[in-house]
């Protein structure tokens, strides 16, 4: 989510003017708890920390305030999600510990740090692999990775791969995912998977936020096109890869 973010899986674009994301807390399936889980898995304090393909940051934000002597970065391409996410860190305090770059997240280079975020942000290197590549070259040894990536919790039609518009091997198993990133030379911490409430909250709000809009804008010139992708969308959701996708966060240690 290749769509402006992090979304987890590849989507429609939705046309201007409607912020697809306005009702999403974090562009995945992510509960709050999750989220929670997720930071109580890496090792926070005085840690430096960078986020690609950030979004507006919010599980970003939630570590420093969860860890105050953190230092983070977040790099995203999506202007409207950066502008988001700088005006939560701001009313929450944390421009002194947040910094979120607008910019291609492939190109953008640092030193290596402590901790890595790629979470839904594997389109953007074109497969997992070379993610898992990147990221290895841009943690430091002993530093610590948390990845987000699709899998298939069942074996897709080969209906479902072409309505999706997927390969056979853009996703593998959950066992194949993790076996990638030992291959990478990475080290698995933690593993958790995103459950069927997680889900259908993601792809509920997702459609929501454009459906909001349609009722406020019946009569827009691109209102046609807004319904379009969301009817789109909520059929290859609910008709499609429900049960069939499944969404991982593996905490990974580099080597």
């Amino acid at each position: 989510m290749a769509v402006p973010g992090n979304r987890c899986h590849r989507g429609p674009v939705t046309p201007a003017p409607v912020n697809g994301h306005a009702l999403l807390d974090f562009n995945a399936p992510m509960s709050d708890a999750r989220a929670y889980e997720l930071i109580g898995t890496l090792r926070l304090a005085e840690q430096k920390i960078v986020d690609y393909g950030c979004g507006w940051a919010e599980l970003l934000l939630r570590m420093v305030e969860h860890e105050p002597t953190a230092r983070a970065v977040g790099v995203d391409g999506d202007e409207t999600g950066i502008a988001r996410g700088r005006a939560n860190a701001t009313s929450r305090g944390l421009g002194k510990n947040v910094r979120l770059e607008l910019a291609d997240l492939t190109t953008w280079e640092s030193e290596p740090v402590d901790v890595a975020v790629s979470i839904g942000s594997s389109h953007a290197w074109g497969h997992t692999r070379e993610t898992l590549a990147a990221m290895h070259r841009r943690i430091r040894p002993g530093g610590q990775l948390l990845l987000g990536d699709a899998f298939w919790e069942k074996p897709p039609s080969d209906v479902l791969l072409e309505r999706f518009g997927a390969k056979p091997d853009d996703h593998g198993t959950i066992g194949e995912l993790v076996d990638l990133a030992m291959a990478a030379g990475f080290r698995l911490l933690s593993l958790a998977t995103a459950n069927q409430d997680e889900w259908d909250s993601f792809e509920s709000r997702w459609c929501a936020s454009r459906e909001r809009w349609l009722l406020e804008h019946p009569d827009h010139p691109e209102a046609a096109a807004v319904r379009k992708v969301v009817d789109d969308h909520r059929d290859l959701w609910l008709h499609g890869y429900r049960g069939y996708l499944g969404f991982a966060y593996l905490t990974l240690a580099r080597a």
